[in-house]
């Protein structure tokens, strides 16, 4: 017997970042000027990310690219390792990511990577709590997640080990 199941995902998109709470602004904001320090020579593609911590703290990371290609690492994961090593009993409150080209000020839909998304949900199972995530969508538009398990449905977990 065969059974169809329907998912579906709830998400907002917020018409610009006059719609954020100031908290949300905030950490949008951290990841547009993270963009400034993305190292991208070989793409110019330059992606920033930031977050907030529950003791109130906010941080950032960016793209980091190689000339040996897989060697470099996404502004997601170099923000959340770093956190997590530094930080490791606070919990990720909210989470923003932006990108653009070099040389442009306009900002272009940003969406995590696959392994960026499973790095988010390991961090999320981790603290045993929501992470709002925030992406730049098109037209200065802004999506909101209310939790990474939104984005990322069916991740791979210590339960699949």
């Amino acid at each position: 017997m065969t059974e169809q199941v329907q998912l579906n995902i709830t998400y907002e998109v917020v018409s610009s970042s006059d719609g954020l709470t100031d908290q949300e602004r905030q950490v949008l904001h951290l990841a547009q000027n993270a963009t400034n320090n993305a190292y991208a020579p070989y793409s110019n593609f330059m992606v920033g990310a930031a977050l907030l911590l529950s003791n109130g703290s906010t941080h950032q990371g960016t793209n980091q690219e190689n000339a040996a290609y897989p060697s470099g690492l996404c502004a997601e994961r170099t923000l959340l390792f770093g956190v997590g090593s530094n930080y490791p009993a606070e919990k990720i409150e909210i989470l923003a990511v932006t990108a653009r080209r070099r040389h442009e000020d306009f900002f272009l839909p940003a969406c995590p990577c696959g392994a960026c998304r499973q790095v988010m949900a390991e961090y999320q199972n981790r603290q045993k709590s929501p992470i709002k995530l925030l992406m730049q969508a098109a037209d200065g538009k802004i999506v909101r997640f209310q939790s990474v398990s939104d984005l990322l449905p069916f991740t791979f977990s210590k339960e699949n080990l």
